[in-house]
């Protein structure tokens, strides 16, 4: 009895050991990172980056195994407002060009439920990296019913601080603290 579960063992072992993350992209048009902070006591002021690329190597029976990274062009910023894009983009704040990106990489997840875990990463804005945390969610993974293929879809949220990244001006009249939550699809690559 004893060499028969010590096999057994061994078995679920060797089939973990050989269990590997698929890569899958991120869908740039149904991938968005919205972060939104307090305007002076008097609003909440909502901005988003979209249009991004990036991958995760996704291994669905052992997430923990699995790795994301994703860059983001600066000048993707979505205000809503021209003089508010132009104010981000100035000196005051990333004194962005063409080919600025920010970017983060994973470098451990931590499972916290069926379809949950916390993603630290990398965040690297304005030439500063720190380590963040991401709550993150599985919302799905399915067969995409029009493109035929493997298809996954995530939330996430974290809070930041934007004087960590050289971005501090005005607070603390401005809120420091921004709320940052982030929706993205992937598909499996081909």
């Amino acid at each position: 009895m004893k060499r028969f579960a010590l096999a057994a063992a061994l078995a679920a072992l060797a089939t973990t050991a050989t269990a590997e993350a698929e890569k899958y992209v991120l869908d740039a048009g149904h991938s968005q990172v919205v972060f939104s902070y307090d305007h002076l006591g008097y609003s909440t002021t909502y901005n988003m980056f979209s249009g991004f690329n990036g991958e995760i190597m996704f291994d669905q029976d052992s997430p923990a195994n699995s790795s994301v990274s994703v860059s983001m062009p600066v000048m993707s910023l979505f205000t809503g407002w021209e003089a508010r894009f132009e104010h981000f983009m100035s000196e005051d704040f990333f004194g962005a060009a063409d080919g600025d990106m920010i970017t983060f990489t994973s470098t451990g997840i931590e499972v916290t439920g069926e379809d949950t875990a916390m993603i630290t990463g990398d965040l690297t804005i304005n030439g500063t990296t720190k380590s963040v945390v991401l709550d993150s969610k599985l919302n799905r993974v399915a067969e995409h019913p029009m493109a035929g293929k493997p298809w996954a879809g995530f939330d996430a949220t974290t809070t930041i601080l934007r004087s960590d990244f050289g971005l501090g001006k005005f607070a603390p009249h401005v809120s420091d603290e921004l709320a940052v939550m982030i929706s993205i699809e992937a598909q499996k690559a081909d």
